[in-house]
């Protein structure tokens, strides 16, 4: 009896593919319609994956569940990605940890088609609990602030320069006319 209650999930808990670390993983379908809308005008997989961080960010907010830095919102956002078919190659050796370059391969190659997925309820479920537990402050404005400016201080000046050049190629004419308003607008907030 007891091993019919683990196959099967309590009801209202919903059951999703999870990546090794037991992540939930399941997108929304307008993201995941966003992120092949990228894909077809040409962006680049970090551009179709910030769609599903966008996603992530905005679940912590309403209060889904929380995460403990800014950084880890945005791996499951990543790890998202990667489940959903995103073309986002795993981060190559020395650019991060072994156990979270061994997680991203997992879920790159089950986006893939090249690895067969496991689902896991039981693992899911402890994930989603602790994650409820997690603070939502993780993901307010100050918070992405500070994480955007400490990772674009570990950048030298011509990477960031190269990114703007590659922003600027897939943008279109309203899209960086819009960009220079709002470049304008900071500037100006910013002398006062």
């Amino acid at each position: 009896m007891r091993e019919c209650n683990e196959a099967r999930p309590p009801r209202g808990t919903s059951v999703a593919s999870n990546g090794p670390d037991g992540r939930m993983m399941m997108p929304d379908k307008r993201t995941v319609e966003k992120a092949r809308k990228d894909r077809r005008e040409g962006k680049a997989p970090t551009t179709q994956a910030g769609e599903f961080v966008r996603e992530e960010i905005e679940k912590i907010r309403r209060g889904e569940h929380g995460a403990r830095s800014p950084e880890q919102a945005i791996a499951i956002g990543l790890s998202k990605a990667r489940r959903a078919g995103v073309a986002l190659r795993p981060p190559s050796k020395g650019k991060a940890k072994a156990s979270t370059r061994k997680s991203a391969e997992y879920a790159f190659e089950a986006g893939q088609h090249k690895r067969k997925t496991h689902r896991r309820p039981r693992v899911s479920r402890a994930v989603s609990r602790v994650l409820k537990h997690e603070p939502r402050n993780t993901a307010s404005r100050s918070a992405l602030s500070s994480h955007a400016k400490r990772a674009a201080s570990r950048r030298t000046a011509s990477e960031r320069s190269a990114a703007a050049r590659k922003a600027v190629r897939t943008k279109g004419s309203a899209g960086r006319s819009a960009a220079a308003r709002k470049a304008a607008r900071t500037r100006t907030r910013h002398q006062t």
